[in-house]
């Protein structure tokens, strides 16, 4: 009794500390303009992706996640993808989004690095080269298998967190190690409660998004909580944390510093 109360209260201080400093973060990187409205925001691109004109022989996917618009920016974010194959000189960004009658899955309504209504996109995976055009093919097999084309809910899902899951339970080789603060990513329906987390690699057992616990190769250990998530990740070593998605260095600078594609 003593140890479980000792661990929830740890817990609960984890969240708390999470959301002081998520709430400092946003104050830190708030964009002035965006005081005027989400018109106002900045949206241009951040200067991220390769210049697909004068790397137009390169085959590019990378994935983004930036702070949500408004209050949701402190405790969830918005991710896409962004993909081109060799001779092509533009990308191919999609994403979901809530706003809009029809189907939520869009195509090329933003800039594929842009600031995401002022607020600056962290890379989260990229491949160049032979690595990315010969899953180029997979991500758009995933992308048209998603199951919720026209359904959106900010929590537990499915929302613009679950869609890309849904691509890196399907694209193993895209290695996507999605931050604990992407609320949704979690998401599964009743049908299939145990399956692959968002990496591809490794067993999830999670219900509807709300509860659950993953073990995969790149999300290390994470538990989900009505859908805050507090985990460890050993390689590289990262705490997992909610609303500021984590702490210690990420899989990207991994996969730069041993020079893979």
């Amino acid at each position: 009794m003593i140890l479980i109360k000792t661990l929830s209260l740890s817990l609960l201080c984890i969240i708390l500390l999470s959301l002081v400093a998520s709430v400092g973060q946003a104050m830190y990187h708030h964009d002035p303009q965006a005081q005027r409205g989400w018109w106002a925001a900045r949206s241009d691109s951040a200067g991220m992706a390769p210049d697909p004109r004068k790397n137009a022989g390169l085959a590019v996917v990378q994935v983004y996640a930036a702070p949500t618009w408004g209050w949701k920016g402190v405790v969830a974010v918005h991710p896409w993808i962004i993909f081109k194959r060799a001779g092509e000189t533009q990308y191919n960004r999609y994403e979901v989004i809530s706003w809009g009658s029809g189907e939520k899955v869009r195509r090329n309504r933003n800039s594929p690095d842009g600031y995401w209504y002022g607020s600056k996109p962290r890379l989260l995976v990229e491949h160049r080269g032979a690595a990315a055009e010969a899953m180029i093919p997979q991500i758009e097999a995933a992308i048209a298998s998603y199951p919720w084309p026209d359904s959106y809910r900010v929590w537990p899902g499915p929302n613009s967190n679950t869609f890309i899951a849904h691509i890196g339970r399907e694209v193993p080789a895209l290695k996507l190690d999605m931050p604990a603060n992407a609320v949704g990513k979690d998401f599964r329906s009743l049908r299939h409660v145990v399956g692959l987390p968002p990496s591809g690699r490794g067993v999830q057992v999670s219900v509807l998004g709300v509860a659950g616990v993953t073990l995969g190769v790149e999300e290390g250990f994470e538990v989900n909580v009505l859908g805050l998530n507090v985990g460890l990740d050993v390689s590289p070593l990262k705490l997992r944390l909610p609303f500021i998605g984590g702490v210690g260095r990420d899989n990207l600078q991994k996969q730069r510093e041993g020079g893979e594609e």
